[in-house]
């Protein structure tokens, strides 16, 4: 029989649609075909893109040039302009802003045909610690909130460009997702006194139906109410209210459960597009005792739909427990690691 289950964090029902009931193979998607063409992104071609605002490169090597391992460089086409003031003015009873803004690329790796999956763990780690340099350094422009980190993987997800890449908008709002789970986790600790993440952790850590993979650190789960079939969460095991703030042997251990949830992702459903989300705490509060950081994995099998749309509901044909069993038993120890 099918399953209503609420999301504790924003009081959200989703259907678990078990009499659908879909296996990995049930899920079919177009498999990217790989263009030959010129990327911009691609090692040599540094002169195409705008000036890099980081990059960790060999020793000797100049700005902009070849050498590098991870590169950041402001997006060509951004979202939001990063000249100029909010200029917060109304228009009847309609609020408006100037679309002031940050919109940069993180360029993973030199290697245009890598997946990120495949990528060593250390690389991992240092493509995360870029990430946080650049949260770092945009949190200190007074006009921006939030720092909202995603990555794109394939066209059906929304990546216009093949090469291994993560983008980082830094926004002047509070994104509305954002305020919900920050609402829901503060009205959470108000009745318990406990952060909502961190039961969830205590949760699936006993239960274990739907833990996908963990270390002494960090924890991936297909959540409870899973949106989306196959959908994956990274969380600390331990409060931390920012991403940001992690040292070095967190990013090492957090490279470690990401590249092996993405490898399990790609080898039970095919090598999917997916969307990867950071979900972390407003810029300069960092002791948020409600929130916690997170990171949401979906991958793109089904679409959104007239019922979803107009009543707030999600239908989800693969329950939690399931999908996190099959990602779970999935045999990944033939895929290797790139530096």
């Amino acid at each position: 029989m099918p399953q209503l289950r609420k999301d504790p964090v924003l009081g959200r029902w989703v259907i678990i649609s078990t009499e659908r009931g879909k296996r990995p193979t049930d899920f079919a998607h177009e498999k990217e075909v790989r263009k030959n063409g010129f990327c911009p992104f691609d090692e040599g071609n540094e002169d195409k893109t705008p000036p890099e605002v980081l990059a960790y490169r060999a020793p000797g090597t100049a700005k902009d040039s070849p050498g590098w391992q991870v590169r950041v460089v402001p997006n060509k086409f951004p979202a939001l302009s990063i000249e100029g003031d909010l200029d917060r003015a109304g228009e009847g009873m309609y609020d408006k802003m100037n679309g002031v803004g940050a919109h940069e690329v993180v360029i993973e790796t030199t290697q245009h045909e890598a997946d990120f999956a495949d990528l060593s763990q250390e690389h991992i780690a240092l493509v995360t610690k870029a990430i946080q340099e650049r949260m770092i350094d945009l949190q200190g422009d007074r006009r921006f909130r939030y720092i909202q980190v995603f990555r794109n993987r394939g066209s059906a997800a929304g990546a216009s460009l093949e090469h291994p890449h993560t983008q980082l908008i830094a926004l002047p709002i509070l994104p509305k997702r954002l305020i919900e789970e920050l609402a829901g986790s503060k009205k959470y600790y108000g009745y318990k006194e406990r952060c909502v993440f961190c039961d969830i952790v205590a949760q699936e850590v006993w239960t274990k139906s739907r833990v996908v993979c963990e270390n002494d650190r960090f924890i991936a789960i297909v959540p409870f109410a899973a949106r989306f079939p196959f959908e994956v969460w990274i969380l600390p095991r331990t409060h931390q209210p920012v991403f940001e703030t992690m040292d070095d042997s967190a990013r090492t251990a957090y490279a470690g459960v990401l590249k092996e949830t993405l490898q399990r992702i790609n080898r039970a459903l095919d090598d999917p597009p997916y969307n990867l989300i950071l979900h972390t705490s407003p810029s300069g509060e960092v002791d948020t005792k409600h929130y916690h950081w997170h990171v949401e994995i979906m991958p793109t099998l089904t679409k959104v739909a007239g019922f979803e749309w107009g009543s707030g509901f999600y239908i989800n044909p693969t329950p939690p427990e399931e999908a996190a069993k099959y990602l779970r038993d999935t045999d990944i120890t033939s895929q290797g690691g790139t530096s």
